[in-house]
């Protein structure tokens, strides 16, 4: 049977979603690997019932809110701050109170998109579109609150180590990875985002006969193929790309391989994508990466109705990933030289609609890793109190429903992170256009 030259490429072709690859150069690790991984949960989390004050003033102001979706005290599992009190996690996250209490996890509380420092009486300067998802889910992403954005600040974080500081100059391997889809999180002006699926390593379906001599002559025809400049800028693009899968598919396939991970990834969306990230992160030590960033999700956390079932399948399936990923990062080595946090598109409202909540506004979120200082929280937890006596001068709360004002900003979140990552304090603002606008740049989680 006679092939076009279009019809053997498209048989060789069973990547997902690949971009930006490059040519890959192998080369060896710089000593002072980085990560950033973040794990979105789509939707809009109810920090409200992540997290609950178990002081019995707060709590009882807490359960006159949330009617039908309060939690008992005994699904409640306790964890303490030192300065603001007895706490307790969500009862399907045993794994977050193991890590929390033995340091390796910290509490972020009431994190939101901010302009500047924001109080009822000025809600003049506020971020674009409130409680859209599709608007706060880039503004998160972005980092920029009061504009559309073409970059993440994942992306630009990887933009400032490569051009700032040269790491990961030496190897085209992805720097910046989504799992499944695209993410603005990763995508630079310098460094593209890069999106894998898990389990997916570029096999040539076609090379798959037999005697193996037969399919090795077709990949050594793919490969002469796509080596070959064509003088279309087009398909020499395409033709890059295909190489790279081609050279990634025995990289990938032999960690995966390689790799028997003592705490086994549940078999979930979330927990494919997390053992994903770690075997690619197994490979730093021969890729020449010194910097990376990973951004992995989950959804369906847009809970109107149905909420006390539907957050407890998602938060069980949030925290046994999270602890198998963090005992993956310590087996492999790397514990200290990883950071994995949360975000989501906004939190929820603390007065119940139904069986539900509706959008809100701040939010509570998990930061993990070694290199944590943990068993603590920072921000400023909301008084529950606050929200039945709520008033023009309150400040923890933005309206009679209970939602969040958030106290910290995402800049102020974010830029933690990248200073964490390499980046410099002067360096900040670039990451983080509203940076300046508030008194404290380093929150000092990590």
């Amino acid at each position: 049977m006679k092939l076009s030259r279009r019809r053997f490429i498209q048989m060789g072709s069973t990547a997902g979603v690949l971009a930006a690859l490059g040519n890959l150069n192998l080369v060896h690790a710089a000593s002072d690997y980085k990560a950033l991984v973040c794990l979105f949960m789509f939707g809009g989390n109810d920090g409200h019932n992540m997290i609950v004050s178990k002081d019995a003033v707060q709590y009882n102001a807490y359960k006159a809110a949330r009617g039908a979706l309060t939690l008992a005290p005994n699904q409640l599992l306790d964890i303490v701050d030192n300065a603001q009190g007895n706490f307790g996690f969500h009862y399907s996250m045993p794994e977050m109170q193991s890590l929390y209490n033995s340091g390796r996890l910290a509490v972020m509380a009431n994190v939101g998109n901010l302009v500047q420092p924001t109080y009822y009486a000025n809600q003049s300067v506020v971020p674009t579109q409130l409680r859209s998802h599709s608007d706060q889910v880039v503004q998160m992403q972005t980092g920029i609150p009061t504009s559309g954005a073409s970059t993440g600040w994942g992306g630009r974080s990887v933009d400032l180590m490569q051009t700032a500081y040269g790491y990961n100059s030496g190897s085209q391997f992805p720097a910046s990875i989504s799992m499944n889809s695209p993410a603005l999180f990763c995508s630079g002006s310098v460094v593209q985002g890069t999106s894998l699926q898990p389990g997916n390593y570029f096999d040539q379906s076609f090379t798959g006969i037999y005697p193996p001599a037969a399919g090795l002559a077709r990949l050594n025809g793919l490969k002469a193929i796509i080596q070959a400049a064509s003088g279309n800028a087009i398909i020499d693009a395409a033709n890059r790309s295909m190489n790279s899968a081609v050279t990634l598919n025995p990289i990938l396939k032999g960690a995966a391989g390689a790799i028997n991970f003592q705490k086994p990834f549940p078999q979930t969306s979330i927990g494919n994508q997390m053992a994903e990230i770690a075997r690619i992160i197994s490979l730093n030590s021969q890729l020449g990466i010194g910097r990376q960033v990973f951004f992995c999700s989950l959804g369906a956390f847009d809970t109107h109705g149905g909420q006390s079932y539907q957050q407890q399948e998602n938060l069980l399936e949030v925290s046994k990933a999270l602890d198998a990923f963090y005992a993956a990062t310590g087996q492999l080595g790397v514990a200290n030289q990883v950071t994995t946090f949360t975000m989501s598109d906004f939190g929820r409202t603390l007065q119940p609609s139904g069986s539900g909540s509706d959008h809100g506004w701040g939010n509570h979120h998990l930061v993990m890793g070694g290199a944590v200082n943990g068993g603590r929280f920072y921000g400023r937890f909301p008084l529950m109190s606050n929200y039945s006596n709520f008033n023009s001068t309150a400040d923890d709360y933005a309206d009679t429903r209970g939602t969040m004002l958030p106290s910290t900003s995402l800049s102020q979140y974010g830029a933690t992170l990248a200073q964490w990552f390499g980046a410099a304090d002067n360096q900040l603002d670039s990451l983080f256009p509203t940076l300046p606008n508030f008194p404290v740049r380093n929150l000092g989680f990590v």
